[in-house]
């Protein structure tokens, strides 16, 4: 598994550092809830010991190899880490009373259990803190099982309005692509998911969240938390909207949060987000390097491995700058000779020292889908054709290409003929607009899922190999049943904003187009009152209102506000008005698709 140009001495490096300070692993290698249910399992992925078959890519199979290693690390003389038992890390810093945990994980389960692991080897230490990284939900998910929250809760500004936004606002969209994205309806194995190149896969525990009570808002701003000292650098609009890597001058070692992994990261991830400024990640990994890297013996992050040693750190965040800045710069450079982004995607060439690096491969974000999110982040979705201006949707334009190329079997036959002659791509978008056309047609729907499954086996990343193949998945067995959990365990965390915005956005607009009025929710446990309009469909809040009457006064609780939005009623409510309104807004919210298709019309 030495292909692609790769030198076998930077094999050795990263399995001898992803090895490196192991302590224990976990024992069985599985997590379970409190129902029993398996959560996480490490061991489903021991087929990772066997020799890379044909059905996955060497680049990938080498690199889940890396990701599927679990256990307790040390990193550092007073820094250890929990690797493996999630799609992300948990670090945790040993202070003077207790230990500062980063990043707990996904779900409450995994966290708890790789706590556990760490104080079976280094002693019953309490949590005296918690600093998350960034908004993202692998990162904060597993907080209720490390801590109640009587802590202190680091986090960089405006992190609560990110996570609100990405886990509720659009979590149930975001969700249904998730699991595309990570591949979480595959069974693990050869044929099927292998990993998602920034770790194995998402746990499916209880997700939890806290609000954080320390907000991190400079650069150069410093905290001690139970006597550790840290230092921070704001990273906002790179990998997260809201992100922060930070120093810890005592050990000599530097948390680079998600901005630097060992791989190609996403500037726009395939389950949907706002697309990331590669500029800006660029010059703050350059920033990194000059405030923190000559005086690092360690670097480590919220994924894979770390890295030992001050001239191998310099040279990786080095790397990983000008991986960014190349993207960004060739992209507008060819941007402006009149390229679209799908053009640019098929021309541009990395650097050769950059291809000859493990940690630049795209294993989970690539050079074709970022080079478009590039594009995208300047241009928009339209490339300035006037043809382009106004398509049809995918259903009705099917119908169309299938007639124009004589009926639908005469196009499964066509795309037969591409598929021999090697081109699986445009076999994928013939086939694509024959089911579209004709979900029903059985040749159409076998032959595409077919040609799923050969562009599968043979991506490198491991994001697209999971959308391939959960589309075939799709094609042969129809959508799931069950849907991702979404925000289950966010909500309460959400400030009252946040929750009557997460109302606005299922109101159904036309259903509310004729309906006009004003809501006072007077809440005694926070001391304040918001103010919600319904009129033109649209649906507005404004905190302590100074004029103007309600057609209605609810006096509540946060706890009752939440009761509502879950569908439990309205009791332990006191009303003043027109009793009928709560009831009428209700009825105007819709519920979303959790299983909305994608791979059919």
């Amino acid at each position: 598994m030495t292909g692609n140009g790769h030198e076998d001495a930077a094999i050795g490096d990263d399995f001898v550092d992803a090895d490196r300070g192991l302590i224990a692993r976990l024992q069985p290698g599985q997590v379970r809830n409190e129902q029993g249910r398996v959560v996480w399992d490490t061991e489903a992925y021991a087929f990772l010991d066997q020799d890379c078959p044909d059905t996955a890519h060497p680049g990938l199979w080498r690199q889940s190899r890396l990701c599927a290693k679990q256990g307790l690390y040390e990193v550092t003389e007073g820094i250890y880490q929990v690797r493996g038992l999630d799609l992300s890390n948990m670090t945790l810093v040993e202070g003077d009373q207790g230990v500062l945990v980063i990043d707990p994980l996904i779900s409450a389960e995994t966290a708890r259990a790789g706590l556990e692991l760490y104080r079976s080897h280094r002693g019953d230490r309490p949590v005296s803190g918690v600093l998350y990284s960034h908004s993202h939900v692998d990162h904060f998910g597993g907080v209720g099982g490390v801590t109640e929250g009587n802590v202190p809760i680091l986090a960089p500004k405006w992190f609560m309005e990110n996570a609100a936004s990405e886990n509720v606002y659009t979590g149930p969209a975001m969700a249904r692509r998730g699991l595309f994205h990570t591949g979480a309806h595959l069974s693990p194995g050869p044929r099927g998911q292998i990993g998602v190149g920034l770790g194995q896969a998402s746990s499916t525990g209880t997700i939890t969240l806290i609000a954080p009570n320390r907000d991190i808002t400079r650069t150069g701003q410093e905290e001690v938390v139970d006597g550790v000292r840290i230092v921070f650098q704001m990273t906002p609009g790179t990998e997260a909207p809201a992100e922060m890597n930070f120093y810890f001058p005592e050990h000599r070692a530097l948390c680079m949060a998600e901005n630097a992994t060992h791989n190609l990261h996403n500037l726009l991830t395939l389950r949907g987000a706002p697309v990331r400024d590669a500029r800006a990640w660029a010059r703050y990994l350059d920033e990194a390097v000059e405030l923190f890297a000559y005086d690092s013996d360690v670097l480590f992050a919220s994924h894979h491995w770390p890295t030992w040693d001050t001239d191998r750190i310099v040279r990786f965040l080095c790397e990983q700058r000008d991986l960014y800045a190349y993207l960004h710069d060739q992209t507008i450079r060819m941007m402006n000779q009149g390229m679209v982004g799908s053009e640019i995607a098929e021309r541009i060439q990395m650097p050769p020292a950059l291809e000859r690096a493990w940690h630049t491969r795209g294993y989970h974000g690539s050079v074709s889908h970022n080079v478009k999110a590039i594009y995208q982040r300047y241009m928009g979705w339209f490339d300035g054709n006037p043809a382009h201006l106004w398509q049809h949707p995918p259903e009705d334009a099917a119908r169309r290409y299938v007639e124009c190329m004589g009926g639908i079997d005469e196009v499964v036959r066509k795309a037969g003929e591409y598929r021999a002659e090697g081109d699986l791509r445009f076999a994928a978008t013939l086939l694509d607009h024959a089911v579209f056309s004709d979900p029903g047609h059985e040749g159409a729907r076998a032959a595409l899922v077919e040609v799923y499954e050969q562009l599968g086996f043979g991506s490198e990343n491991g994001t697209w190999r999971n959308f391939y193949l959960q589309g075939a998945a799709e094609l042969r067995h129809g959508k799931p049943e069950t849907a991702m959990e979404t925000s289950t365990g966010v909500t309460s965390a959400l400030s009252l904003e946040q929750l009557f915005t997460s109302l606005g956005i299922r109101i159904n607009g036309p259903k509310a187009w004729e309906e006009h009025f004003v809501i006072d929710w007077v809440f005694t446990d926070l001391n304040t009152t918001h103010r919600t309009t319904l009129s033109n469909g649209a649906f507005t809040t404004r905190e302590k209102p100074r004029r103007g009457e309600p057609d209605l006064v609810v006096t509540l609780n946060k706890f009752r506000l939440l009761r509502l939005i879950a569908g439990k009623g309205t009791e332990g409510m006191a009303f003043a008005g027109d009793e009928t309104l709560v009831d009428r807004l209700m009825g105007l919210l819709d519920l979303p698709d959790p299983v909305f298709a994608i791979v059919t019309p």
